[in-house]
């Protein structure tokens, strides 16, 4: 890594981090949703960078050469090569998980920083992961379903 992008990845955790210290430090319910906003993209930024590349790369090895099922099987009904950004959308709204369920009784309960920590955390280490997994293992077992594979 060049010395500017690790001023660039080094900027942005600091700018996360000043975020969480705004909503941590700040007393009452007078919170500026900014901090939240700003602590919540550099989480995912930083996570998306590092450990989504740690992911692709150690754990499951990725490979850009060899075929999807949807190029190998392209049948114009149900193999069909899609663009990345499509395949962004349905991967990003199926990461939601308990997340929209437990935070609000978290907040509820002891404030809104341990709920929001619970979504940050959730969808970095656990929820966009599984999802990540079911579609690579799906990919590997010719497009078929969770429930075909199970």
């Amino acid at each position: 890594m060049r010395v500017k992008s690790k001023l660039v990845w080094l900027l942005v955790a600091l700018v996360g981090a000043a975020g969480f210290a705004m909503l941590a430090l700040s007393r009452g319910e007078h919170v500026n949703a900014v901090w939240l906003v700003l602590a919540a993209v550099s989480c995912y930024a930083i996570s998306y960078r590092f450990y989504s590349k740690f992911i692709a790369e150690k754990v499951f090895e990725l490979d850009d050469r060899r075929l999807t099922p949807a190029e190998r099987y392209n049948d114009g009904l149900d193999y069909v090569p899609t663009n990345k950004w499509v395949l962004f959308g349905h991967h990003f709204a199926a990461i939601a998980g308990a997340g929209p369920l437990v935070g609000p009784i978290l907040a509820a309960q002891m404030g809104f920083l341990p709920g929001t920590i619970w979504i940050l955390v959730g969808v970095m280490l656990a929820g966009a992961v599984q999802d990540f997994l079911v579609l690579f293992i799906s990919t590997r077992r010719d497009g078929r379903s969770l429930g075909e594979m199970a």
